[in-house]
C-alpha cells in the first residue's frame, strides 16, 4: 500500500515521539484548579475580559526554597495580590512549581496584571517559581513550560512568534530572569512547542485517516 504524502509525513513525525507522550488534552487536565489549592474565586464584575493572542513567560523574582508548600505559596500570593496590590487576583494565569506541577491562578478569560508599563490584555501569563537572575530553572520546570505553552498555543491558536516573555514587552524589568530568558531568547521554547504541536497533528492524522476509510462504502 502506498501512503499519501501528507499521511506519510505525519507518520514520520509521529515516529519521532514516544507513544506514551502526554496529549495536549491531558496537559489541560493536569492543571491544579484554584479550589484544590485553597484559593477563592475572583470578583468577575471587576475583571477585564480578554481573548488570548499571546503567551508570555514570567518568573517569581524571589527565592523559592525547596520544600516550600506551593499551595500555601499560592494562597499567600492571592492574599497579597488582592490586599496589598488591590488587583483582581493573582496576576498570572498559571504557576509552575519546582516539581513541574502546573497550578491555575487567575482565570484565563480575565486579563492579568503586572508591575510594569505593558498592558497584558490578550496575554496568557505563566509564572515559574524562583528568581532566575540567581538560579537556573530545573528540567521539570522547563518541561512544564513547554507542555503548557503547547496546550495554550493549540487551544487558542497562538502562533510561535507570539510566544515571548515579560521583558520582551517592557524596559522596566529583567523578568523572567537571565537564566530563564536565555531559553526564550535562543528559541528553545518555540522549538519545543513546535515539536509538541507536530506530535499532536501526527497523532490526529492516522485517526482521521482511519475514520475516513471506515466511512467509505
Amino acid at each position: 500500500m502506498t501512503l499519501r504524502p501528507a499521511l506519510a509525513f505525519s507518520l514520520l513525525l509521529f515516529s519521532a515521539f514516544p507513544a506514551s507522550a502526554q496529549t495536549l488534552a491531558q496537559v489541560e487536565q493536569e492543571i491544579v484548579p484554584v479550589g484544590a489549592w485553597g484559593g477563592t474565586p475572583a470578583d468577575a464584575a471587576r475583571a477585564r475580559r480578554q481573548t488570548i493572542t499571546h503567551i508570555t513567560l514570567h518568573h517569581q523574582g524571589e527565592p523559592y526554597k525547596a520544600g516550600t508548600d506551593p499551595r500555601q505559596y499560592l494562597r499567600n500570593l492571592q492574599t497579597w495580590s488582592r490586599n496589598t496590590k488591590h488587583w483582581l487576583d493573582i496576576p498570572y494565569h498559571y504557576i509552575i512549581d519546582l516539581d513541574g506541577h502546573i497550578y491555575e491562578g487567575r482565570k484565563i478569560e480575565y486579563a492579568g496584571d503586572t508591575n510594569t508599563e505593558y498592558d497584558p490584555l490578550g496575554h496568557a501569563l505563566i509564572e515559574v517559581v524562583g528568581n532566575f537572575e540567581e538560579v537556573e530553572p530545573n528540567q521539570q520546570q522547563l518541561d512544564a513550560v513547554v507542555r503548557l505553552m503547547a496546550m495554550l498555543a493549540d487551544k487558542y491558536g497562538v502562533t510561535l512568534d507570539h510566544i515571548a516573555s515579560h521583558r520582551d514587552f517592557s524596559n522596566q524589568t529583567v523578568c523572567p530572569g537571565a537564566n530563564l530568558y536565555r531559553y526564550v531568547q535562543e528559541g528553545y521554547f518555540r522549538h519545543k512547542v513546535a515539536l509538541r504541536l507536530a506530535q499532536a497533528q501526527a497523532q490526529a492524522a492516522p485517526s482521521a485517516s482511519a475514520i475516513t476509510a471506515a466511512s467509505r462504502p
